[in-house]
């Protein structure tokens, strides 16, 4: 033996297996097992040459080769960058990527580090011209094979949406999947019906959306449901027995559970304006400061309305007005703008409710009532009192200022706001009790 040779500098090689599906991953020796097996025993061979397989696991189970966003492959991109890495190895090129500009990309980070990638099974340098082309003509080869399984995929999607077969993917509410057909769920379908026939009555997502939270009313995966998942729920042609591909409906395997005329009629107030949809139902909101607000005279101002055309406006008239009352020089507004006092005053209201001194007393008095909701809670309820007040129904929202203000007093120079403090306590613990028996459930 040569006393004078130098010994093989020692190469760290890292294994990188990857499989597009999670089919077979629960195996005792699956897939990867094989490519990680093919390629220790490939670093094995080269053991003369120094090199060691070291022993962090780079795989990535169930990703696509067509994307960059893998665990695995971060991982080993970052240990590389931290100059722990110098060869890569893999089963074949397309377990690193099949795609031309992720490969491209992979490689400078390569380059970059020192780093030597080897495929087992496809033998190259990448330190020569003729090794890059070779390798730029089998990751095309790997892009192309890629795209055209998505085109045969998405073509066997269009064929079957034709014949209006179930393809999988979100189980919309009022069905189950059985043998990849979808069967009609009794009980759901009948809170489906029970939902498009409510919407006809009332003619406001907004109102069902909040009708149905305050029930408790839960959609397939167990969530309290919002107005986007109602609007879905009401445009969702399965539930007229269709197939729907990129836009075009289909006639269905399975069942309808909505009836044309019912469909109809909800999609005939759909088609009308929010804007005119949602006067329709503040035309039917209670006035929410009937019987406190006054005017400086201490004249009661009463609520009032007009139309002009199919725009209600709603307003808030001093009995001085209406009754043709002396007052003399008028210093404050006899007439107001119902929505905008009425803003006024909830904005006030949560002002006053998040002062410190508010917050102290209702702590207090929750203790005293030995009440189940929690500091916590209490001091949340107040600060979010905008989310609250948003989950409820216009009727509770007038029952509400009627427990929560005194009086409402209209001045020159603005609104005079009366709080019956000792009522928040209770206000509150009424709005925090919903709340809590969802999140015992």
């Amino acid at each position: 033996m040569d006393i004078n040779a130098r010994p093989k500098r020692r190469l760290r090689c890292a294994i990188y297996t990857r499989k597009s599906s999670e089919e077979g991953l629960d195996m005792e020796f699956n897939s990867l097992d094989a490519q990680r097996e093919a390629c220790e025993a490939y670093v094995a061979s080269q053991r003369s040459e120094g090199w060691v397989a070291t022993r962090e696991r780079y795989d990535d189970g169930g990703f696509s080769g067509g994307t960059l966003e893998r665990p695995g492959l971060k991982q080993l991109l970052a240990d590389i960058d931290d100059g722990l890495i110098d060869v890569v190895v893999v089963y074949k090129i397309d377990r690193l990527s099949r795609s031309l500009m992720d490969f491209s990309k992979l490689v400078e980070i390569f380059d970059r580090n020192g780093v030597t990638f080897v495929s087992v099974t496809q033998s190259f340098n990448t330190t020569t011209s003729m090794g890059r082309l070779t390798l730029n003509i089998l990751l095309s080869f790997a892009q192309f094979e890629r795209e055209v399984i998505g085109e045969r995929i998405r073509d066997k999607v269009a064929a079957s949406r034709k014949r209006g077969i179930w393809m999988g993917g979100y189980v919309p509410l009022g069905y189950n999947v059985e043998d990849r057909k979808l069967l009609v769920n009794d009980a759901e379908a009948a809170s489906v019906r029970r939902i498009f026939e409510r919407f006809v009555e009332l003619g406001s997502a907004t109102v069902l959306a909040r009708e149905l939270r305050r029930d408790g009313f839960r959609n397939k995966q167990g969530t309290l449901i919002d107005k986007g998942y109602l609007y879905r729920l009401l445009n969702n042609r399965v539930y007229r027995g269709e197939a729907v591909h990129k836009g075009k409906a289909y006639p269905g395997e399975h069942d309808a559970i909505i009836d044309n005329d019912l469909w109809d009629r909800a999609h005939a107030i759909l088609q009308e304006s929010p804007r005119k949809r949602a006067n329709n139902s503040r035309s039917r909101t209670p006035a929410l400061l009937k019987g406190l607000i006054f005017s400086d005279t201490g004249a009661a101002m009463t609520p009032t309305s007009t139309k002009k055309g199919a725009k209600l406006y709603r307003y808030y008239v001093s009995m001085d007005v209406i009754r043709n009352r002396e007052t003399g020089a008028e210093t404050a507004p006899m007439r107001l703008a119902a929505g905008m006092v009425e803003d006024a005053v909830v904005t006030e209201v949560r002002r006053i409710l998040q002062t410190p001194e508010v917050v102290t007393q209702v702590i207090a008095a929750l203790k005293s009532e030995n009440s189940a909701i929690s500091e916590a809670d209490a001091i949340a309820a107040l600060h979010d009192f905008t989310g609250l007040w948003a989950q409820l129904f216009p009727a509770e929202q007038a029952r509400i200022i009627q427990l929560l203000v005194r009086r409402v007093t209209v001045t020159a120079a603005g609104l005079e706001v009366d709080i019956r403090r000792e009522g928040i306590a209770g206000v509150i613990r009424e709005m925090v009790a919903p709340r809590s028996l969802e999140a015992a459930e």
